[in-house]
């Protein structure tokens, strides 16, 4: 028996020499008449198994030792003459190809070897186009690997990574991996930097790995899978930084402009124009107005109230920014709630409507006891209306003292706006009654006084000297 196998591997051995001398290029397919082991089953059953044996060697220790030497003249073998004998073929040859890659002498090996990586990617989606024991196709797959290691191998190639990663998107879709989006979209990048594509291509390009990465990160949020969910969270940081620097407000609105006139009720298209567009603050714009009313009647929430009375407050309707922005006021993230009543006090008192916009600011102060801004603004209306609340010296003067008042309290509240708070109280206090005046009207500094009109509020008689 030893004797048979001895005789078979020098027959081998005799046969690989006698190959290479016939052919400049050992990698050229031969053909197997296709069958699974070729046209020489014994030999190819026998090369598996060699290169197979030392492989695992090779394996077993970290990808280290010489059993690579040993693995690469069989493999060569069952590559060029039985492909179709079994998918590790190419699935080993990619492993070993690039370690052989990262170990190259000098540029020009690198790059046939590389040469040969893609042909081990495109013959095994020739011979095992569907993945193992199931009739789902891997083309798209297999494209993606092999556009990603291009990419990483030899960044120049960066066209023809292109059109590998865009072909393995096309196919999978939200099914692409994630290292698979990032490459293609770098690759898009560099053809944009290069002037072989319009900068818009970068904005489609965008505009199709969002909704992918977004569909993942809702599957897995929905299934409280931890681990993915933080894996996709990290490739949409990395495509939106590789976004950032490019596409401005024109090229937004040039690309979703058609698709906004051609699906207006599009309830995920106005999502993905209010995010973008919010992202490259371009909420100025008619679009991103017409995309977040739309939403709201299609989807009414209190989120997208809010965005529309934001909008509605910038171009100064107040009157049709109050009932968004009452709506707004029921969101869950009570973290922006206090913003929204803000927003309402601010709404309020550009219509000289006084006394609910200080409704509004307490409501802000109740959710938010360190929001000192809400007590700068009831002071800042308690002293705008200080003349209007009174008929004499002294009484279109003591809405001043209530002012004071908030400012001392805004400065207690959020200590940062202690300079803005004194600048203010500085400024207030030569408006106090002096006083003579205060004699004249029987008070004294320290007294208690009830301000009328619609402050009506207690505060402290104080004099201006």
């Amino acid at each position: 028996m030893k004797a048979k196998i001895l005789i078979l591997v020098l027959g081998l051995s005799f046969g690989l020499s006698t190959m290479a001398a016939q052919s400049g290029n050992i990698f050229s397919p031969q053909d197997d008449g296709g069958s699974k082991y070729g046209k020489d089953s014994a030999t190819c059953v026998v090369n598996l198994s060699l290169y197979r044996e030392s492989y695992r060697q090779w394996k077993h220790s970290g990808y280290k030792n010489s059993a690579i030497n040993d693995a690469i003249k069989p493999w060569h073998w069952c590559f060029a003459n039985c492909p179709r004998a079994s998918e590790n073929i190419y699935v080993d040859g990619a492993k070993m190809f690039k370690y052989r890659i990262n170990k190259a002498k000098n540029d020009e090996e690198k790059m046939a070897l590389i040469d040969t990586l893609m042909m081990i990617y495109d013959q095994r989606i020739k011979y095992f186009p569907y993945k193992h024991g199931t009739t789902k196709p891997q083309e798209g797959y297999l494209l993606g690997r092999k556009g990603i290691a291009l990419a990483q191998l030899n960044p120049k190639a960066y066209k023809e990574s292109y059109q590998i990663l865009k072909k393995s998107i096309e196919l999978e879709k939200d099914k692409s991996k994630g290292a698979a989006m990032i490459y293609y979209f770098r690759s898009v990048v560099r053809m944009v930097k290069a002037g072989e594509l319009d900068t818009l291509a970068i904005i489609d390009a965008y505009d199709q790995l969002s909704g992918y990465v977004d569909k993942n990160i809702n599957k897995y949020t929905q299934q409280g899978n931890e681990k993915y969910l933080k894996i996709w969270k990290n490739i949409q940081d990395n495509i939106e930084a590789t976004f950032e620097p490019f596409a401005n407000c024109n090229d937004l609105v040039r690309l979703y402009n058609p698709k906004f006139d051609a699906n207006p009720n599009d309830a995920e298209l106005l999502k993905k124009i209010l995010v973008l567009f919010d992202k490259k603050k371009c909420v100025e714009d008619p679009l991103y107005f017409n995309a977040a009313v739309n939403l709201y009647k299609i989807e009414p929430s209190p989120e997208s109230a809010y965005m529309i009375g934001k909008l509605l407050l910038i171009k100064k309707k107040y009157l049709d920014a109050i009932p968004y922005m009452e709506d707004a006021t029921k969101m869950e993230d009570k973290d922006k709630v206090d913003d929204v009543y803000m927003l309402l006090a601010n709404a309020y008192r550009s219509l000289n409507k006084f006394s609910q916009a200080r409704n509004m600011a307490l409501k802000a102060i109740e959710i938010n006891p360190h929001l000192g801004q809400a007590y700068i603004l009831i002071g800042d209306m308690y002293a705008e209306s200080a003349k209007d609340c009174g008929s004499n010296d002294l009484t279109k003067k003591v809405a001043y003292w209530a002012a004071v008042d908030k400012f001392i309290q805004a400065k207690k509240a959020d200590p940062e706006l202690t300079e803005v708070a004194n600048k203010r109280i500085s400024i207030y206090k030569l408006h106090f009654p002096t006083t003579e005046t205060l004699f004249f009207y029987n008070l004294k500094a320290g007294d208690k006084y009830k301000v009328g009109c619609w402050i009506n509020e207690t505060t402290t008689v104080r004099a201006s000297n």
